[in-house]
């Protein structure tokens, strides 16, 4: 409880210092705030186009593919807002060296690394993505339970697609410069903004168990249009556990690695 505690606090810190950065540059704060309106816009105009031109895919109907592109911009609103900003200021931190008084913290380096800037221009658009899974999941009649687990899969989706990620950026250690691990980290972000039958069989087992962004975005989905899909929330759940200790090892050996300003 300590320590939850400590790491509040901190965080409150954190969300004070990004708050008064981003007032300090109103104009740049509200661009953001349009490029993801327009990103929204984009994302479920391309659905409802496709969905005049073809019929149901799998089963799935046009609405099944809105909740589903809506429930995959609830992560990815929650990823923006949390955590993207630290992902593209890594590789620079680890190829200066600044990465040094990150290490000279009292806290956990990897929390500091990884969570402390937010863009607070996305918090101002958490009722979007809210209020559109609501809509598509009353048209769709999901089940009281599906409502239940709806934010628990949500996270879990999260979890799995930072984990991820963030396996990918500790090649910063050994390549120097790895900016170009988060471009592709945005391509496999398009790639799991598709359910996982709509690709080719051997794609789908790649990105479901060796990259499993696939995993992350479809299972969660599927199991809230049927309960009976709950393996695949457990196979989910277990590889994210395999991902944190596995991030965790290369965080390790990673530091073993890495040429600080001083050395």
């Amino acid at each position: 409880m300590n320590r939850i505690t400590y790491y509040s606090r901190i965080y409150k810190q954190y969300l004070a210092l990004n708050i008064e950065r981003a007032m300090a540059f109103r104009v740049h704060f509200v661009l953001l705030i349009v490029l993801d309106l327009f990103f929204y816009s984009a994302t479920l105009l391309t659905i409802d186009f496709t969905f005049s031109q073809v019929g149901p895919l799998n089963g799935w109907t046009r609405e099944h593919f809105l909740f589903f592109s809506s429930f995959m911009l609830a992560v990815d609103q929650l990823h923006m807002t949390f955590l993207s900003e630290s992902f593209w200021i890594f590789s620079q931190e680890v190829r200066t060296g600044a990465l040094d008084f990150t290490l000279l913290r009292p806290a956990n380096p990897i929390f500091v690394t990884f969570f402390r800037y937010i863009r607070v221009g996305s918090l101002f658009l958490f009722f979007i993505p809210i209020g559109l899974l609501i809509y598509f999941g009353l048209n769709l009649g999901l089940s009281p339970l599906a409502w239940v687990a709806l934010v628990p899969m949500v996270l879990l989706s999260l979890a799995l697609v930072v984990v991820v990620e963030i396996g990918l950026l500790m090649s910063a250690f050994w390549l120097v410069d790895s900016t170009g691990m988060n471009f592709l980290r945005l391509q496999l972000q398009d790639i799991s903004r598709w359910p996982d039958f709509i690709y080719h069989q051997m794609i789908r087992r790649f990105f479901t168990f060796f990259i499993p962004v696939l995993l992350a975005s479809s299972m969660p989905v599927k199991f809230l249009f049927n309960q009976e899909e709950w393996v695949g929330v457990l196979l989910t759940m277990a590889f994210t556990v395999l991902g944190i200790f596995i991030v965790s090892l290369l965080w390790k050996r990673g530091l073993r690695r890495y040429e600080s300003a001083s050395s």
